[in-house]
């Protein structure tokens, strides 16, 4: 007789992945922790309508509830990435990623490991640093499940990412380590970056971005400041700067036929 247990685990509405363009450069988006594709989905429609073929997956435990993220883990997310971004490859000349937050962590781990196949970095408030207090969660997840939510940190009012009410615990502490991964092979990174950081940043601090940008080795690095946006910029105040910038960014760096 089926239990609770096989009951499968439903996707939110808002949480369904994206795939759409034709175009043979293709653009890589990575949403955040906790958060999903809905943070991003704008930006990628505005990348597709300008003639890019886009990809933008859910990360396992994402766009569900926290206790199944609880239940994944950094290699999990990584390996959806990466699955994307090799559909791209197989379809495109060329390959940009775009991420934020843990997002931007994720497409910093693929340009370390996939070197020159990455045409180009584009990193909203990425993260491989937190704030002192979230810290203890590689400590706290063996007393804890869950601790407050760090979703939703959004200037505009009305304006909603639909990330969890609660942060897993046992899932940020791998995401952490992830993060020491990335930071020790930061060289590795030598494609061309263009960073977004908002002004009011109230999950990742700017060591995060001050790290990435004194350990790449990419020697066009391009960092714009969001004055007037929070951590999810990209549904925020700022995002058609976000938009406009990077469409900027992919035509000068995509090769012409």
């Amino acid at each position: 007789m089926p239990t609770a247990n096989d009951t499968p685990v439903q996707v939110h509405a808002t949480a369904e992945p994206y795939f759409g363009g034709t175009g043979r450069v293709g653009v890589l988006f990575c949403h955040g922790f906790t958060g999903s594709p809905w943070s991003l989905l704008e930006w990628a429609k505005t990348t597709e309508a300008a003639g890019y073929r886009v990809s933008l997956p859910r990360l396992p435990g994402h766009g569900t509830n926290w206790q199944e993220m609880n239940l994944t883990g950094w290699p999990d997310w990584y390996c959806t990435v990466e699955r994307a971004f090799d559909e791209l490859r197989a379809e495109c000349d060329q390959v940009f990623i775009a991420g934020l937050s843990m997002g931007g962590s994720l497409a910093l781990r693929l340009a370390e490991k996939r070197g020159d196949e990455v045409s180009g970095l584009i990193l909203v408030n990425p993260a491989v640093l937190s704030y002192f207090k979230d810290q203890i969660a590689p400590f706290a997840q063996y007393v804890i499940a869950s601790v407050p939510a760090i979703g939703s940190d959004i200037a505009e009012p009305g304006r909603d990412e639909h990330a969890y009410p609660r942060t897993p615990v046992k899932a940020a502490a791998s995401m952490m380590k992830m993060w020491m991964e990335v930071r020790a092979c930061l060289d590795l990174v030598a494609c061309p970056l263009l960073l977004f950081r908002s002004a009011v940043d109230h999950v990742v601090p700017d060591s995060s971005k001050d790290f990435i940008l004194a350990h790449v080795s990419s020697e066009e690095i391009t960092e714009r400041v969001l004055p007037r946006s929070f951590h999810v910029a990209t549904m925020d105040y700022d995002r058609e700067q976000i938009f406009t910038e990077s469409l900027e960014f992919l035509a000068k760096h995509a090769i012409a036929d």
